[in-house]
Order: C-alpha cells, then sequence, then structure tokens
C-alpha cells in the first residue's frame, strides 16, 4: 500500500511516498481502506518538530529524539471497512466509518487497523468523506475546551483564530450551544465566519482585541497570542479562558491562576472520547456542523499540503485523498 513517511524532522519535502505492507486486522480490530485524511497544524509542527516553548525536551521522549519514532503522520480519516477480525461486533465490511487516531497518528496511508473500540464511528451521511475526515481533530478539539468551560446560552465568547480547522469548529459548536459569537479573523474571511454563525467578528489587523470595550464570558484563543494577563480587561470577572497552544510554563500555572481569581483559566490536553465523536457526527448529519474545507491534495502531493498549512494561511481544514 502507498503511504506518506518522514524519516526525519524538517519542512515539507522531508515527506515521501513509498510502499508498505497492507496490515491485516487482528481480533477485534477492523482494517479501514482510506478515502481522506488531513494535515492539520499538529501533524505540521510534529513533521518540523517546532513544538510550543517549553516542550521540547518532553516530545523528544515521546517522537524521537534524532529521528520521529513513528514516521507516519495523520491523525484523523475517513474510510470504509476493508476486513474485520475475530470478535469485532459493531462494524462489518463495507461500512463507511471515521476515526481519531490522535497522538498515535499513522493517518497517511491507504489501508490503517483501528481497534473497534477505539475513536471509530459510522460516517455522517450527509457529509463526503473529504468533510467527514476533518471532524475529528477540530471538531473534538473545540468541543472539549468548550464543554469544560461549561458553555451555556447566552454566553458571550470571544473566538480567537476563527477561521482554522479548530475556529471554525467553534463556532458551529457555540452556536449550537447557544452563546453569542464574536469571531477574530482577518477580513477575507469575515463572510465565511459570519455563515458558520457568528454574531460579530472583528478583524485583528485594525483591532486589537485586547483592548476591546466589551467583556466576555468565554475567550477561546486558537492561536496562542492571549495569555491571562492580556485578557484581564476583556474576560468577565467569572469568566474563561480557554488556551489551545500553549507553553509548557502556562500549561503548569493555568491551575494556579485559575485559583488566584474568580476566573478560570483552561489549557489541559484534550482527552477524545468516541462518544465526542458520535456526538459531532450526529450533529453532522443533523446539519449542524460541516467541516470546512480550504484545499484537496491527493496523497503524492502531501509535501505541498503540509507548505500551505505552514504559511499559516489556511482556512479550515486542508484535506489528503487516496
Amino acid at each position: 500500500m502507498r503511504a506518506a513517511i518522514y524519516k526525519s524532522y524538517g519542512p515539507p519535502d522531508v515527506l515521501q511516498i513509498v510502499d508498505l505492507p497492507k496490515p491485516t486486522p487482528k481480533e477485534n480490530e477492523v482494517l479501514i481502506k482510506l478515502h481522506a485524511t488531513t494535515v492539520t497544524s499538529g501533524d505540521a509542527r510534529l513533521r518540523a518538530f517546532n513544538l510550543p516553548p517549553g516542550f521540547n525536551l518532553i516530545g523528544k521522549f515521546i517522537f524521537g529524539a534524532k529521528a520521529p519514532r513513528n514516521q507516519v503522520l495523520g491523525t484523523e480519516l475517513s474510510g470504509v471497512i476493508e476486513a474485520v477480525g475475530q470478535g469485532v461486533t459493531k462494524f462489518k465490511p463495507g461500512d463507511e466509518v471515521i476515526a481519531f487516531s490522535d497522538a498515535k497518528m499513522g493517518c497517511y496511508v491507504e489501508f490503517k487497523t483501528f481497534p473497534e473500540t477505539g475513536a471509530i464511528v459510522h460516517k455522517p451521511k450527509s457529509l463526503s468523506h473529504e468533510q467527514s475526515a476533518a471532524i475529528c481533530f477540530g471538531g473534538t478539539t473545540a468541543l472539549s475546551f468548550l464543554r469544560r468551560a461549561n458553555i451555556k446560552p447566552g454566553d458571550r465568547i470571544l473566538i480567537n483564530g476563527a477561521s482554522g480547522g479548530v475556529g471554525t469548529a467553534a463556532i458551529q459548536l457555540a452556536k449550537h450551544f447557544k452563546a453569542e459569537i464574536t469571531a477574530v479573523c482577518s477580513s477575507p474571511n469575515h463572510a465565511l465566519v459570519q455563515s458558520l454563525g457568528a454574531d460579530h467578528v472583528i478583524d485583528y489587523r485594525t483591532t486589537k482585541i485586547t483592548e476591546l470595550p466589551d467583556q466576555f464570558d468565554i475567550i477561546l484563543d486558537c492561536i496562542g497570542s492571549l495569555n491571562q494577563q492580556n485578557t484581564r480587561s476583556i474576560l468577565h470577572p467569572k469568566g474563561r479562558l480557554l488556551l489551545i497552544v500553549v507553553s509548557f510554563r502556562d500549561l503548569l500555572a493555568a491551575p494556579l491562576q485559575s485559583m488566584g481569581s474568580g476566573k478560570k483559566v483552561i489549557a489541559a490536553p484534550v482527552v477524545t472520547k468516541p462518544e465526542d465523536i458520535q456526538f459531532l457526527a450526529e450533529l453532522a448529519d443533523q446539519g449542524e456542523f460541516t467541516p470546512v474545507i480550504d484545499q484537496t491534495f491527493p496523497l503524492d502531493q502531501i509535501a505541498a499540503a503540509h507548505a500551505l498549512v505552514d504559511s499559516g494561511r489556511k482556512i479550515g481544514n486542508v484535506i489528503i485523498t487516496f
């Protein structure tokens, strides 16, 4: 089977297309024939080993010091069950599914095995494979943070970095939870975020959001430019600051910062459960959640896809097809 691998950290051209043995499902596993996967910001960071400040040492221990221990990136997929192992009861050959491997990665391949008890659910009938492949990374990240913030109807939420994969998912989920949404992005993307449900839009290039006269119940920072200090005047005294991209130091400091005031700082890693993906799939079939796609590339152009993500100008999600 064809796969994209990288044997060293570096720019997009470290990725190469190779042939790998097709896996066979073990007991309680399914074999998925991929139709699509994604290139996320996490994939690009790990390929370049460009981790948030303070995470390099831990990252080398987990992912490999001089070269990647796991040579296949990719965290999410959409495809069709090719075969099932002994004992599988939830799925059968021919079922369309989406799955999320998270930190285990390994989705830049034509065929992948998954435990049937893992983060795998039936694909939304209303979405294409390309759209479905982009449900998990952005959707589960946004969902986890919004739930930990106890979002409720009427909450005023500011989403910084609203046009990216996590941001576009967060807008749609916040709308589902009936919050009042202010989206921060560049002016060319204003129409997009409004179409997703944003009530107000701010251009970060012309407005300094940390000096806004308004206060928000929830601030969701998808790009790593906000912190407890520079949001002090715009976060409600009992507000929740959600930090998705965070340094190791700020990750450790978050619980202490929460204790020091009525404001809550949430920066803990996301833990994804199969029921979270099922929830997102059901929202998709109800017409309340559709992943935004910037561009779609075939597998043999995966380096170009990574270059687009590296540029910082992608809108929504970047898709790889097989």
